[in-house]
């Protein structure tokens, strides 16, 4: 266990603020919208985004070897659409393997995280 996760799960236990809590899925729960033109699923080396073009965009993180994602609690139950979950819950991953440095952007939204380029997954 990392200590950004020790901090992210501290941090969601003692604020009661489920938004931090990871949930991890199958990376192959992307191909479907990487599939798709109505979708855009971008990356750097350790952090992600699927955007429904005009409807809603999900952040996620990428652990090493990039065969797993993880995605915060609270966006999946608030960003995720209803049409969607079922999808991702096929996908749920069998160990929880996590990036680092999304858990270190989600501690400081507002701070600077240099994590590569931004490019087409």
């Amino acid at each position: 266990m990392t200590d950004y996760l020790r901090l992210v799960t501290r941090r969601a236990l003692t604020q009661n603020d489920p938004a931090l809590l990871q949930v991890g899925f199958d990376a192959k729960v992307l191909d479907r919208y990487r599939e798709s033109s109505a979708y855009s699923v971008i990356r750097t080396d350790t952090v992600g985004r699927i955007k429904r073009q005009g409807a809603w965009s999900l952040d996620f993180g990428i652990a090493p070897g990039d065969a797993v994602i993880h995605v915060p609690w609270h966006a999946l139950a608030t960003i995720l659409p209803d049409a969607e979950r079922e999808h991702w819950a096929t996908h749920t991953a069998a160990t929880l393997e996590l990036s680092e440095m999304f858990l270190r952007m989600r501690l400081a939204p507002a701070a600077c995280h240099d994590d590569g380029e931004v490019r087409a997954w």
